[in-house]
């Protein structure tokens, strides 16, 4: 049973999100047992919790209900990472397109991130130092000023860092060979894009999520499903009137397009992660997560 503060505080989540009233049972069943086990981790030195998640799994939700429950309940401070805040800025991405390859223009895959900034904000929250939590903003496709960034003041003792890719397996030089849709077959026939996205998938891994004390997945239930909640992403956005974003709602060629850059990377996640991930969540079509898998342990959620 969680505390009235606890109760108010995801309440007002549930609110300020627009989230259905059933979300309650979410936290109830979820969120706050898996709160729980995050705790029972705890030691000396900050926890690193990676949580991975495809789109529209839910994770960046689930990111920000764990840090206020952990946060109300069991009096931890928590510092709360999203990937997608450490892209490189737009004209280093540029770069990257013009110097290997021109699919690296489009954000999202690794190497496409700054890994030397998140290396830096993460060795400060270990180490209990104070430091700044960049931000980025997708209508411009750049990094946001420095005024718009986050300030972590005081020592926190669980860092929640939630990416599409953390923790996700690299691949062997043979499984690279063949393409695994028409973006990788007729826009990177010689395999120099997802051989490169693969060794920064690599150094992800050595840099950062190898040294995480717990691994969290989200796991969907194939990649069609993420192809479609995607897409239901983007009808939203087209619907939503006077978005900042209304001019880059892509149509459905775009957006096949784009999602192929991840295909290659969710399909070997989905396919490998769940053996190796200390806690999996499976996720319903219907978005709803359905109970917390713990290694040799399961308790459904209701």
């Amino acid at each position: 049973m969680s505390s009235l503060n606890t109760q108010q505080r995801c309440a007002e989540l549930i609110r300020q999100m627009q989230l259905p009233d059933s979300f309650h049972d979410i936290v109830a069943d979820i969120y706050l047992p898996l709160s729980e086990i995050i705790v029972e981790q705890k030691k000396q030195q900050p926890l690193l919790v990676s949580i991975n998640g495809a789109q529209g799994t839910g994770k960046s939700t689930m990111t920000t209900f764990l840090k206020n429950i952990i946060e109300s309940e069991m009096q931890c401070l928590v510092a709360e990472l999203s990937i997608d805040d450490f892209y490189s800025e737009r004209e280093k991405r540029m770069q990257l397109a013009d110097k290997v390859h021109p699919l690296f223009a489009t954000r999202g895959v690794p190497g496409t991130h700054d890994s030397d900034l998140i290396e830096q904000v993460l060795d400060s929250l270990m180490n209990r130092q104070a430091c700044r939590i960049p931000r980025f903003n997708k209508a411009t496709d750049d990094r946001a000023a420095e005024s718009a960034w986050s300030d972590c003041s005081e020592p926190v003792e669980v860092i929640l860092f939630e990416g599409w890719c953390n923790s996700s397996p690299a691949q062997s030089a043979q499984q690279l060979e063949h393409p695994v849709n028409a973006l990788e077959e007729n826009e990177d026939p010689q395999g120099i894009w997802r051989r490169h996205v693969n060794q920064q998938l690599i150094d992800y891994r050595q840099r950062f999520f190898d040294h995480a004390d717990m691994c969290i997945m989200l796991q969907a239930p194939d990649f069609e499903h993420i192809y479609e909640w995607r897409s239901l992403q983007e009808q939203k956005l087209a619907s939503s009137s006077g978005h900042l974003e209304q001019n880059k709602v892509m149509n459905d060629t775009e957006l096949q397009r784009f999602i192929q850059h991840y295909e290659r990377i969710s399909r070997h996640t989905l396919e490998h992660l769940p053996a190796q991930a200390d806690v999996v969540l499976p996720v319903a079509a219907d978005h709803a997560i359905t109970g917390i898998v713990q290694k040799g342990v399961q308790a459904d959620g209701e």
